[in-house]
């Protein structure tokens, strides 16, 4: 397939780039952050090598998110957004681009949400899971009540947000200590970011907003192959649950799932029996996965040709407005 859109692709500035040496061994690392810092050379070529017609390109992580200081998170939002948007203006029929956002003050990311996407053409939003505010140890989930009315903000904008892993802190997570080869993408970040997204999710957040859509990477972290327990067990109890419907409901109407860094058929076809095919989307995770390895895989996966255009261009098209 020739003319793929790709949506959960990374770019770093120097401001950042340093938050994804940990995800890398040293020998690979230099290739890796020579990667995130390009955009024209390695990047626009390996999307033509393997069918990628599009790519909508974010910020890496944590990056903003980590910044515990609410005005630094504003400035560097603000400098890797403009830094994207120069990239979009040279390549717009290549890249677009989600926000990166200080939700550290979420007065402050409705504005920059909103420039972004009236004046600089972006796509939507994408937040590297919970923000520190303050100092490095506090932290905030954004379904907390001082988000409410940036949330009203973002639905008003019709424009999706991608919840994008992130490591939960060892500080409050002990079950990592000694154990670093299950932090990351291995294990931890799924975990961390399908439980935000289920707080999210049974906060009430899509009763008050039906068509704000999630995208949720590598899969739906997981919650698609849990729902049909997760909604079993809360049948039996919700135990002051806010919102109004299960959370099955939510996940087949305001969530959208992408096959970023999970390149595997049975997964693939469980994800689809679940959701349907009109809302999984392709993405590669690039610099971090390869491009090789997700279309080698996604062009030759036993599904219909059918769900295969769906998947890898159609259904983006029409969840981001695209020609």
């Amino acid at each position: 397939m020739k003319d793929k859109i790709a949506l959960e692709e990374h770019f770093a500035i120097d401001l950042t780039i340093e938050d994804s040496q940990v995800y890398a061994r040293p020998e690979v690392w230099v290739n890796l952050k020579a990667n995130l810092l390009d955009f024209e050379q390695q990047r626009l070529e390996k999307m033509d090598q393997w069918g990628t017609a599009f790519s909508i390109l974010s910020l890496n992580s944590p990056a903003v998110q980590a910044i515990a200081d609410p005005r630094q998170a504003v400035l560097v939002a603000r400098k890797a957004n403009d830094i994207l948007a120069e990239q979009i203006q040279r390549h717009p029929t290549r890249f677009g681009g989600f926000a990166a956002l200080p939700m550290q003050d979420p007065e402050a990311a409705a504005r920059e949400l909103q420039r972004c996407v009236t004046q600089l053409g972006f796509h939507g939003f994408l937040v590297n899971g919970f923000s520190q505010v303050g100092d490095a140890g506090n932290v905030v989930y954004y379904d907390a009540p001082q988000f409410a009315d940036f949330w009203t903000h973002a639905a008003a904008l019709e424009k999706p947000f991608y919840m994008h892993p992130r490591d939960p802190l060892a500080s409050r997570e002990p079950i990592y200590d000694g154990h670093p080869w299950l932090t990351g993408p291995t294990w931890a970040f799924a975990a961390e970011t399908s439980t935000h997204a289920l707080r999210l999710m049974s906060s009430g957040l899509f009763d008050r907003h039906p068509h704000l859509q999630m995208i949720l990477g590598h899969f739906g972290e997981g919650i698609p192959f849990n729902i049909w327990r997760i909604d079993h067990i809360l049948r039996k109890g919700r135990r002051g649950m806010p919102c109004e419907r299960e959370i099955g409901d939510y996940l087949r109407g305001n969530v959208h799932i992408t096959t970023s860094g999970n390149f595997r058929t049975p997964t693939l076809l469980s994800t689809m029996l679940e959701v349907g095919a009109d809302r999984i989307m392709y993405s590669v995770d690039y610099p971090f996965e390869k491009h090789e390895d997700a279309a080698s895989w996604f062009d030759r996966c036993e599904i219909s040709e059918n769900d295969r255009r769906k998947i890898g261009r159609d259904n983006a098209v029409r969840l981001f407005g695209l020609q």
